[in-house]
């Protein structure tokens, strides 16, 4: 089913410069319209991001790629998700092969992703809770990627990295923001590469914007 949508889509964000083989393979493979509302489903493989309810969305399926793609994730790659929302993100870094580990803040939309996981078999940690503080347990980890946007990154983030892993993370204001991506050179030497004009919903929580 939409395996024609599915490889145009696949199509779209090769064109637009996402090159790693293994990043199309888990596109082409992980099925998108099982992550959004039935309402949307003739929208399921179009490059936009679209509602998924309570304010969050599932993101625009180049967004999804490029992040993934900055993260260089390789097979039993540690990767900690901050912000599981539809899960298609998880899904896609399960695919590649990662151990994933995802944090989401909101009940109702954990309840409802926890359980899609489980219905289609995808084998990802999943936490209740705040994300800007990561998930100490588990640490440290080679990659983590923040699916909302910042107005700073936050330290435990940053204090949760393995050397030589990425962070990557959308850092802005509200309206706007630019996708920084970090690399732990040593335990407390970054080195930060700014891709502009991204833009995600808030990140709130302890480290990132406070609850209105």
């Amino acid at each position: 089913m939409y395996e024609k949508e599915r490889q145009n889509l696949v199509n779209q964000i090769a064109e637009r410069g996402i090159d790693d083989i293994y990043v199309l393979k888990a596109f082409s493979e992980v099925e998108r319209h099982l992550f959004i509302p039935e309402a949307l489903l003739s929208h399921a493989y179009k490059d936009v991001a679209l509602p998924i309810g309570y304010g969050q969305t599932i993101s625009q399926p180049y967004t999804v790629a490029y992040m993934t793609q900055a993260l260089k994730v390789k097979t039993d790659s540690k990767i900690l998700e901050i912000g599981t929302g539809s899960g298609y993100q998880a899904a896609i870094l399960y695919k590649m092969g990662a151990k994933v580990y995802s944090i989401e803040r909101q009940f109702e939309i954990y309840n409802k992703t926890r359980k899609l996981f489980d219905k289609l078999e995808i084998r990802v940690n999943t936490k209740y809770g705040d994300g800007t503080i990561g998930w100490a347990e588990f640490a440290p980890y080679d990659g983590i990627l923040v699916t909302a946007g910042s107005p700073s990154i936050p330290a435990s983030l940053k204090k949760q990295l393995e050397i030589g892993g990425r962070l990557v993370i959308p850092v802005g204001d509200k309206i706007s923001q630019k996708l920084k991506i970090v690399t732990k050179i040593a335990q407390d030497e970054f080195e930060v590469v700014d891709v502009p004009e991204f833009v995600f919903v808030p990140l709130i929580g302890k480290e990132g914007w406070k609850q209105e």
